[in-house]
């Protein structure tokens, strides 16, 4: 069973898609209650899905990840 952020037609692309067609990054679709994350090249396959209160630390993980 698919989750119902799956199906959600609120998903927005992030604002750092990259350079060229803008195709390589990720698109977010929140609620109150979850925020999910998928591939913005692959919309069907899996999402990830977070808790509201889990979403902010996860961003700043990723924020103070270093760069590879």
């Amino acid at each position: 069973m698919k989750h119902p952020l799956d199906a959600c037609s609120a998903w927005r692309k992030s604002s750092y898609s990259g350079g060229g067609d803008g195709n390589n990054c990720v698109e977010i679709a929140a609620t109150p209650s979850h925020t999910a994350v998928r591939d913005s090249k692959a919309p069907t396959r899996a999402t990830l899905t977070f808790r509201a209160p889990a979403f902010a630390p996860f961003l700043q993980a990723l924020k103070s990840a270093p760069l590879r």
